[in-house]
């Protein structure tokens, strides 16, 4: 079953596909993955329509949905395309001159309660992706780590709703934001972002990465309190990719995996979860999608990134690649 759902994924037309195959599931040299990770046509379509500035236009600039640069770079950074190669670059100081500019960003983030409203996601993904591609260096990612770090909730995530009132911060908000800040933390030492995602990180573990420790929300306007153990919330357990900004059980094992954290017994329930999700023959189908087709009226994509109850292709190549960084899957 494994190796079958391995040469399906060997088979792709994507050289970044192949790639990460060969290198994080069979630990074989694929150089000449490597060297056309550019020429596959995902990479391609992502690159496609870039403008003299990096960007790549709309209404929105790079946080149009889904077609801005701030999206597109999530993707190419998940298939590994090179920080060197100069529409990259380019894609990558756009961002980074774009986030920088952002009022939480540039002056101070709004409060209620003393606590500091930020959307995370948003500089977390931009400073993520420039921390990957080369500029974690450059100071303007510098003031959004500091940001982000001073923003942080008690409970270690961060939040924009205002009807939150610190109760508890958004995971949501915080996933993105604890990728950031390991990449940041990785590319130059800095000890206060690592400390703050490991605080993020450990508030979903805390959870077992699904479930409610018992803590007061509200619906439909009125207190509940669920049930310690009930799942916080059962679209976490859908798989889609992409997942911008939303928080699921895949998109959350993946950034452990990143952060060497997978080998936490609280990470188990979400990897038993996983596996349950897979096909019969081994691969993982995507449960529905974010996104609208290329053409279409709201949140376009320019990727057909493949169809819900259908065989997934990154969704089967990042959930092997988490179970076999756990040591549930092996080959060879």
């Amino acid at each position: 079953m494994d190796e079958a759902a391995v040469e399906w994924l060997l088979d792709s037309e994507e050289p970044a596909v192949r790639l990460a195959v060969r290198r994080d599931l069979l630990d074989e040299p694929a150089e000449e993955d490597a060297e056309r990770i550019l020429t596959g046509p995902t990479v391609t379509a992502l690159l496609s329509g870039q403008q003299p500035n990096g960007g790549f236009g709309g209404v929105g600039g790079p946080y149009a949905k889904w077609t801005g640069a701030h999206w597109r770079l999530v993707s190419l950074v998940d298939l590994g395309v090179p920080a060197a190669e100069p529409r990259i670059a380019a894609a990558t100081e756009h961002e980074l001159a774009w986030i920088a500019r952002q009022g939480p960003y540039r002056d101070k983030p709004a409060e209620i309660g003393g606590l500091a409203l930020l959307c995370g996601s948003v500089g977390g993904n931009a400073l993520a992706v420039s921390s990957r591609l080369g500029l974690a260096a450059d100071p303007r990612a510098r003031k959004v780590a500091e940001t982000l770090i001073s923003a942080q909730w008690p409970d270690g995530g961060w939040n924009c709703d205002s009807k939150a009132l610190g109760r508890r911060s958004s995971f949501h908000e915080t996933l993105s934001t604890a990728w950031a800040l390991h990449e940041y933390a990785a590319a130059t030492g800095d000890q206060a972002a690592s400390a703050a995602a490991e605080r993020a990180v450990e508030l979903f573990l805390e959870h077992r990465l699904l479930y409610s420790l018992g803590t007061g929300v509200r619906r439909r306007g009125r207190a509940h309190r669920r049930p310690a153990g009930e799942v916080i919330n059962p679209r976490w357990l859908e798989l889609r990719y992409p997942s911008y900004w939303h928080y699921d059980i895949l998109r959350v094992l993946i950034i452990l995996s990143r952060m060497g954290k997978l080998g936490d017994p609280r990470a188990g329930d979400a990897l038993d979860e996983l596996e349950r999700r897979r096909l019969p023959d081994g691969r993982w189908a995507a449960d529905g999608r974010w996104w609208n087709p290329a053409g279409s009226a709201t949140t376009p994509e320019v990727i057909d990134w493949g169809q819900p109850g259908q065989p997934n292709l990154m969704i089967t190549l990042n959930a092997l690649q988490v179970l076999h960084a756990a040591g549930r899957v092996s080959f060879g």
